[in-house]
Parts: C-alpha cells; structure tokens; sequence
C-alpha cells in the first residue's frame, strides 16, 4: 500500500492516488480538481462542495441514494471499498482500500 496523501481522497470514497487513470489524463484528484474531472462535472462531489462537507463520510445521510447508485454501477461499482473508506476517513482513520469491481 502506498503512503497515504489525504489531499488525494475523493468526496465519494475513492483514493485518487492509487488511480490508473490520472496520469494518462493529468488528473490531479478530485478535491484539486473540485469534482470536474476528466470525464465531467462529479454530482457526488458537487453535493459534497454544495455541504461543505470534505467527503461523503460526514453527511448525515450516508450512504444516499447517489451512493448507493455508484456502489452497485456494474462498470464503476465496488464491493463496499468506498463505503468503508468513507467511514474510516470520517473517524479520522488515514487509510484505505482500493476498490474492486462487483461481479
């Protein structure tokens, strides 16, 4: 696992810094790029922003609709690597795990 970097944590509990795609793309993260990612404007983020929350983990309403959504994507899914790093990152734990593809 690489060191840590809590300025490459993203607002729905993905790790940026472990991201095969930001260097291909010039990503510098999601909260650098303020959820306008490569691909386009992030509605998880901006809700994030909007909240002044820094990541999804301290919304009251964890996990919303949007996450759930995001968590079962059959492309961009996973198997509750977001959901537990949102929720370590909430208690102030600086970990995570790099998320996987449902089957």
């Amino acid at each position: 696992m690489e060191q840590f970097d809590k300025s490459m944590t993203a607002y729905c509990g993905t790790y940026c810094g472990v991201c095969s795609w930001r260097e291909s793309t010039g990503c510098k993260g999601c909260r650098a790029n303020a959820g306008e990612m490569f691909w386009g404007q992030c509605g998880k983020a901006a809700c994030c922003i909007g909240q002044g929350l820094e990541h999804c983990g301290q919304c009251p309403r964890l996990p919303c609709q949007k996450l759930r959504d995001l968590f079962s994507d059959p492309e961009h899914g996973d198997t509750g690597e977001r959901l537990f790093n949102l929720q370590s990152w909430a208690d102030g734990k600086d970990v995570y795990r790099e998320l996987r593809r449902p089957k």
